[in-house]
């Protein structure tokens, strides 16, 4: 990654630019470890962290293998920096259609989510999940999103309200953005 070849540059950058909270991919379901990079991101963390900046890890599962996405969701919590250092929150990024059945895969979301809960203690979990807008324009995606069970189990939700050019405009993307927001209030009330 970039930002791991001069990581007190890049954070120095980011922190100038009066960000916050940086989120990290620790992995994905695909990766070949599970933490990507642990030497560079820890650096990375460390210098965010030397700067009053907050960082998130966040971990794609794929539900096709759960053994793997609960080993890499717990490395999340687990992680290490050189410093001691370890992130402030984690989350899951809720967006993968590998395996066909959204039944299958809202037992994995929710049976992964308790384990993080479960072990994350005072440590923040997020749901970083398809707009809602983006769940009512494509019903397919993952018809009966478990909204309600997931929302006892996260203290955070991230919606991706970024439209990709699916819209044209700032009227339009006001309004997908704003409608994705009222339905996902509506959704976890």
């Amino acid at each position: 990654a970039p930002a791991y070849r001069s990581p007190a540059a890049t954070a120095s950058k980011i922190a100038a630019r009066g960000v916050r909270t940086v989120y990290v991919e620790t992995a994905n379901d695909r990766s070949a470890v599970d933490v990507v990079n642990p030497k560079q991101l820890g650096q990375f963390v460390d210098e965010l962290h030397n700067r009053g900046l907050r960082v998130v890890a966040w971990y794609l599962p794929g539900f096709v293998q759960p053994a793997v996405d609960v080993r890499r969701a717990r490395a999340m919590l687990s992680f290490r920096t050189a410093q001691g250092g370890s992130f402030d929150g984690v989350s899951l990024d809720i967006e993968s259609l590998r395996l066909k059945s959204a039944g299958l895969r809202t037992k994995r979301l929710l049976a992964l989510s308790r384990i993080l809960r479960a072990e994350a203690g005072n440590t923040p979990i997020a749901a970083i999940t398809y707009p809602s807008r983006g769940f009512e324009r494509h019903p397919t995606w993952w018809p009966g999103f478990p909204f309600d069970e997931l929302t006892t189990l996260v203290d955070a939700w991230i919606p991706m309200t970024y439209t990709g050019g699916g819209f044209r405009g700032y009227d339009a993307t006001y309004g997908y953005v704003a409608r994705s927001l009222r339905l996902l209030r509506t959704a976890v009330g």
